[in-house]
């Protein structure tokens, strides 16, 4: 199992994550993506940007805070950090990438799922990761993946670092603290 990715090798991944997006959404059609904070947020921008340059110029982008509907909350300690969601964008009847991170038991995602159905009712939502590491709790499967880690420990993490909050790109598999 290889241990750590680089930012030449984070960059080959976002650009191959976007290549399959791509293919999968006409570029004259509506798009929403919407990130999970926080790296999902930035992989969501990444995205974006990426897909403009390809010609698509009707993606609407919203950022999701899932901290009040994760069902571990209590876990998580007296005071979690709750950060704005921001969905200022119709997200009814259009087609919604939702992007995150790691994919690991599934729990993030249902999360989001739950939270953005108080926004609305998109026509689909389709899931980008970065990351799959396996492991599933629950029935979710993204739809697009960069990286698939089938063999990670459950005593380890899959630690992705972006530039626009860590510093640097990585991606790192790590034993737990």
């Amino acid at each position: 199992m290889r241990n750590s990715y680089d930012p030449a090798d984070v960059r080959r991944t976002i650009e191959l994550l976007s290549s399959r997006v791509a293919a999968a959404f006409a570029r004259d059609q509506p798009l929403n993506i919407v990130g999970i904070r926080t790296r999902g947020e930035i992989l969501a921008q990444r995205l974006t940007s990426l897909l403009q340059n390809q010609g698509y110029s009707k993606i609407g982008r919203g950022v999701l805070d899932i901290t009040l509907y994760r069902d571990d909350l209590s876990e998580i300690g007296p005071r979690p950090l709750v950060r704005p969601t921001q969905i200022d964008i119709d997200i009814d009847e259009k087609p919604l990438l939702l992007v995150d991170d790691v994919l690991f038991t599934g729990r993030s995602v249902r999360a989001a799922m739950d939270a953005l159905s108080d926004f609305g009712r998109p026509s689909a939502i389709r899931l980008a990761v970065l990351v799959d590491r396996g492991g599933r709790e629950l029935p979710i499967q993204p739809d697009f993946v960069g990286i698939t880690l089938s063999d990670v420990p459950k005593d380890h993490r899959v630690n992705v670092r972006l530039a626009e909050t860590d510093g640097k790109d990585e991606i790192l598999v790590e034993p737990r603290m």
